[in-house]
């Protein structure tokens, strides 16, 4: 399986949209990958090592697909429409790791 992590970087200046990232952006990606994606997960962020440090990462998003064809064949064609909605809840460019689930 194939996993795809969207980081959010936290900063003094990062606007992010939590309400309309679980309400409309991240429905529209899982509409347009359909069959191909599982949602995994949504987080917000508390902290970083811990409480009273500052997160890292303000929001995190996961998917995860069966494999990288699937993502390949889903995310790719949509790519260009997820791109144009970040403006819609967030200023703050996204980290994007892709990773091979092994257990």
């Amino acid at each position: 399986m194939i996993k795809v992590s969207v980081l959010y970087p936290n900063s003094s200046d990062a606007r992010f949209d939590m309400d309309y990232y679980t309400r409309t952006h991240v429905p529209l990606v899982l509409d347009r990958c359909g069959a191909d994606v599982k949602p995994g997960g949504i987080e917000r962020a508390l902290a970083g090592g811990a409480f009273g440090m500052d997160a890292p990462y303000c929001a995190a998003g996961h998917l995860v697909f069966e494999s990288r064809e699937a993502m390949e064949r889903s995310l790719g064609k949509h790519m260009p429409e997820f791109l144009a909605d970040l403006p819609n809840f967030t200023n703050i460019q996204p980290v994007v790791q892709i990773s091979e689930v092994v257990s």
